[in-house]
């Protein structure tokens, strides 16, 4: 080893020894008769100095010139005594702060380049930048801290199912494409012109066939692949927990990930958690949140205020709800006195946000004397305007705000402005992690624009047994035997007891606008393994990168996986995608043509 112990290792019981380091140079500071390394690798940082008896010795010695020449990030290795730094002069910021390295000799193992950054310094520059360069933006603190956190993850997760009589097994990775709601990555087939495989959005398939196949607990940290637009949750390549259990109901699977989340919870974080997790209905919390993926950390519901609304003089409620739409609005607590709510920023800035989710506009009231303060509250009676105040339960200060439109969009513009809100008024703690299940998801959902039936989840899934008559009359009705584990506002687990009689899976293959052709075509094998003998079976699958993100206490997906790609999909530090030689395209009998400009 070019090394006896790392950058964190020493401590003053070490004191005396001889020792060798090896790192790189973070900072470095000449004195007359010393120089002082701070030396780093990725378990800490330790001192390491030069030091002579006189500026004489020093400028004498070729060990001080030569060690004056150190540059950051330059990688060495020092072998020196380990000493006490002495009283009054210990550096209570790093772990090894009692001690330094007085080093009586040096190699220099890789002089680097002038770098374009330095990974430890506080103003980072952008993350393009970054990108480009990750080999350096790997020796950051903060990204050898995610990665650490990540490794642990998923040691925890192994540990919990192999304790609980799981197997991990892998699937392929090169498969045949099925429409799973994105669109596929495609890899041609050399062997087979014209053929391609695809990579696997999730392994939902095969893990479902291991079931029929006897292996009655599974899971796999998986690697997946979604051809989708991206932004900071999402990558075109991402891992997930894979799991699947044979024999079950929907109470079984839940309990099991309770367990996981608890083990994480407590190994990650040091916390214990009140279990089961709490059980949220869907159609609950899209009324009350706007969003099947709530932020719980902070209490700020929506609220119908359609009683009053109604008949009011303000058309933009009144004739809204007419048309079949909706009036609902959040109470942001005491927003009304802060002054970063201006009328412009209200007017501007937060009208502007709900635009993006399809709202044409934004009232707002500020709560004083227990009625509506606003250029439009003469519009509302008297008692119009006390009713909404106690619906909206406003107190004193409080800022009142209303999305009116059709359904989804109040459901969608509100929910954004919830969170928004929640954020910027610091209604929550953000190193809090709040978890809960949503259950009782509607199996399909109408596409009105194609007018047919759509799968909520994916078609895979089975239906609530209380729902079984009205699949062919009333499929809008019909629950899913599926479940969301929210966190913090984000999707970090999906799952569903899946179909494991044929003849259900291909009713609702018909239900959902598949021809019985098409169905054998794309999923021939499943229907197959389906009717020789499939247990009930359901599973889950949980976003590892979601979940170290949480953990990190980060809102980017980005920095916590080690080679991410950019919004647009682009490898900036390999340069992938990229393009290749023809000869490899003959090959493959294919032919590239870049689009017209």
């Amino acid at each position: 080893m070019l090394r006896t112990h790392t950058c964190g290792q020493l401590r003053r019981d070490h004191e005396g020894e001889t020792v060798t380091l090896a790192g790189w140079v973070q900072n470095y500071r000449i004195h007359s008769n010393a120089v002082f390394i701070d030396l780093r690798d990725r378990y800490g940082v330790t001192q390491v100095v030069f030091r002579f008896e006189s500026d004489e010795a020093a400028a004498a010695s070729d060990l001080y010139h030569e060690a004056e020449k150190l540059r950051a990030e330059d990688v060495i290795s020092a072998t020196g005594v380990v000493t006490y730094r002495g009283e009054g002069v210990e550096n209570p910021r790093l772990a090894t702060g009692d001690i330094e390295v007085v080093a009586s000799t040096f190699d220099v193992l890789n002089q680097t380049q002038q770098v374009p950054f330095r990974p430890w310094q506080e103003e980072l520059p952008n993350e393009e930048l970054r990108l480009r360069y990750r080999f350096l933006d790997l020796r950051r603190e903060e990204l050898q801290t995610a990665m650490r956190l990540r490794h642990d993850v998923c040691r925890v997760t192994r540990d919990y199912f192999n304790e609980n009589q799981f197997l991990e097994i892998e699937t392929p990775i090169l498969g045949k494409s099925t429409p799973e709601g994105a669109r596929d990555y495609l890899v041609p087939s050399r062997v087979h012109p014209g053929s391609f495989y695809a990579l696997p959005q999730s392994p939902q398939i095969f893990k479902q066939i291991l079931m029929v196949g006897g292996f009655d607990r599974y899971y796999q940290i998986a690697r997946c692949f979604r051809d989708e637009d991206l932004r900071a949750d999402r990558q075109p390549e991402f891992t997930q927990i894979d799991v699947e259990m044979s024999f079950v109901e929907m109470d079984d699977v839940l309990g099991m990930i309770d367990g996981l989340v608890a083990r994480m919870m407590k190994e990650i974080r040091g916390e214990e958690i009140e279990l089961p997790l709490p059980r949220l209905k869907y159609a609950d919390v899209m009324e009350k949140y706007g969003t099947d993926k709530p932020d719980l950390r902070f209490d700020m519901p929506l609220v119908d205020v359609e009683e009053v609304a109604k008949d009011c003089d303000f058309n933009v409620f009144s004739g809204t709800i007419k048309s079949g739409g909706r009036v609902r609005g959040v109470n942001a607590k005491g927003a009304g006195n802060d002054e970063r709510f201006s009328r412009r920023y209200l007017d501007k800035d937060l009208k502007d946000h709900v635009a993006e989710y399809g709202a044409k506009g934004l009232a707002y009231f500020k709560v004083a004397d227990g009625k509506l303060d606003s250029s439009i509250a003469k519009r509302f009676t008297d008692d119009e305007q006390r009713r909404i105040v106690e619906l909206m339960e406003g107190e004193e200060g409080d800022l009142l705000l209303f999305v009116a439109d059709k359904p989804s969009v109040t459901s969608a513009a509100l929910a954004a402005l919830r969170n928004r809100l929640g954020k910027e008024l610091e209604l929550y703690d953000p190193n809090e992690m709040h978890t809960a299940w949503v259950v009782d998801f509607p199996l399909v959902t109408r596409n009105e624009e194609e007018d047919r039936w759509e799968a909520e989840h994916h078609m895979f899934c089975s239906i609530n047994p209380e729902d079984t008559e009205y699949v062919e009359s009333d499929p809008g009705r019909v629950r899913a035997a599926s479940y969301d584990l929210v966190c913090n506002g984000y999707e970090a687990a999906s799952g569903s007891i899946r179909i494991h009689d044929s003849k259900l899976q291909e009713q609702i293959f018909d239900l959902v606008g598949f021809s019985r052709e098409e169905a054998e075509s794309r999923f021939g094998f499943l229907l197959e393994a389906l009717r020789y003998g499939a247990p009930p079976h359901g599973g889950i699958a949980l976003g590892l990168d979601r979940w170290v993100m949480l953990f990190s206490g980060l809102d980017n997906i980005r920095d916590v996986i080690a080679f991410p790609k950019t919004q647009k999909a682009s490898d900036l530090l390999s340069g992938a995608p990229g393009e290749v030689d023809k000869l490899q395209l003959r090959e493959l009998y294919l032919e590239s043509k870049a689009p017209k400009e």
